[in-house]
């Protein structure tokens, strides 16, 4: 596929998805990116913003199998991953597999559960597979986690592991519409809800195709340096107490190589690594001062970085 083709793929898709999920198309496009360079999404936003309905718009929007999982503290890994069942007419156990197998999950309020079902997604969200009884099994492809939890109610929560948090290649948040916005929300809705009517504007395979073209986007060895210098310097702030992760610069120049193409270019800006760090960076942090303002803190603390760090100038183009 050539990247002027993908470019049109990646706009149809996010302008399929903004007729449901209305005045967001910055979130939208962050979404669609994490999809489209093989990452997981996680979402931290107050209830009813349409972080459900965003997950249900984009698998309709390719067609793909989606699966719901609420997190509670009572979840078992086994609901999660699946289960061997012993079948008394063959003698034998068959796998039944749990939602996890899916092309888009949603795991809604991640950090309602404990740490042994949060674990559970490990192997999924890196690996793409599941390991059940000593059996691994891969998983759909494509294969897209969206989280989310609540990032000011902490009670009866278990706060996610930065092991578990280094996973999400995106951390966005959806906010609140505008006025005029959500007055276009409640008419639309008056009857029927918009998803209804959606229909899949792309196949799981040009998905898959979309993903290794991504890959193919230029990266000039300068940018690369560049997106590698604003992870490095996350390790040597005063204000963090850990920066980011190796993880952390491959989520960076990943982004940065979807966001070109959703951009229509076949080549990386330091623009793109700039414009895709504050979602891809500070949710890999650990503050020196661990508080509930800890996320706007280092957000701050990206922000010094980026301007500390020098720009490549000059870098050339593809076909220039």
């Amino acid at each position: 596929m050539e990247h002027a083709a993908a470019h049109d793929k990646t706009r149809l898709l996010v302008d399929n998805i903004e007729s449901v999920i209305k005045g967001k198309r910055r979130t939208v496009e962050l979404a669609s990116i994490a999809l489209l360079s093989g990452g997981q999404l996680l979402i931290e936003d107050v209830p009813g913003v349409g972080k459900t309905m965003l997950a249900r718009a984009l698998a309709r929007s390719i067609a793909g199998s989606f699966q719901r999982i609420q997190f509670t503290p009572d979840l078992l890994p086994s609901d999660v991953t699946g289960v061997s069942i012993y079948n008394q007419k063959t003698g034998e156990f068959q796998f039944q597999p749990g939602p996890i197998f899916a092309n888009i999950v949603l795991i809604d309020e991640i950090n309602r559960t404990t740490p042994r079902t949060q674990s559970s997604l490990l192997e999924a969200m890196e690996e793409h597979q599941v390991t059940v009884d000593g059996r691994t099994r891969r998983l759909p492809d494509p294969f897209f986690v969206m989280a989310t939890q609540n990032p000011i109610e902490f009670y009866g929560t278990y706060p996610l592991p930065e092991g578990q948090r280094d996973r999400f290649m995106v951390s966005v948040g959806l906010g609140y519409p505008s006025f005029d916005t959500e007055k276009e929300i409640a008419n639309d809705q008056m009857i029927s809800h918009p998803i209804g009517n959606l229909d899949p504007v792309l196949s799981l395979g040009e998905i898959i195709e979309l993903q290794q073209v991504v890959r193919t986007v230029h990266l000039e060895p300068e940018v690369l340096d560049y997106a590698v210098s604003i992870v490095h310097a996350t390790r040597n702030h005063a204000g963090l107490l850990l920066g980011a992760s190796p993880r952390g610069s491959l989520a960076l120049a990943r982004g940065s190589q979807a966001a070109a193409l959703v951009e229509g270019r076949d080549y990386v800006l330091p623009d793109d690594v700039k414009a895709m760090a504050p979602w891809v960076l500070p949710h890999r942090f650990i503050t020196r001062e661990r508080s509930r303002t800890s996320s706007s803190e280092a957000a701050a603390i990206l922000r010094e970085i980026l301007e500390g760090v020098p720009v490549p100038v000059g870098a050339p183009r593809r076909g220039d």
